[in-house]
């Protein structure tokens, strides 16, 4: 795998991020991850932000949401998956 190989770069990193949160990434993409996280100034920062936010919406529950912004989301999904 090409993650053997080298660094990944933030992009990359921002790619393989939730995969790492939940666990299913391979070994070797995994330390890719980390050695990432080590050095980089910016992602430690993104990956803390994409954690609480995959905690927070863990607990909405749909009766939470106003209908309202349920048919703007469900219309903002169809416009952007058009086939299904």
């Amino acid at each position: 795998m090409a993650l053997l190989r080298r660094r990944i770069s933030c992009q990359e990193l921002v790619e393989l991020a939730s995969d790492y949160l939940d666990g299913t990434l391979s070994t070797a993409a995994r330390q890719a991850v980390e050695h990432h996280l080590a050095g980089c100034p910016n992602c430690p920062n993104y990956l803390a932000q994409l954690r609480l936010t995959v905690e927070l919406t863990g607990r909405v529950r749909s009766d939470d949401v106003p209908e309202e912004l349920l048919d703007v989301l469900s219309r903002a999904w169809d416009d952007l998956h058009p086939d299904g």
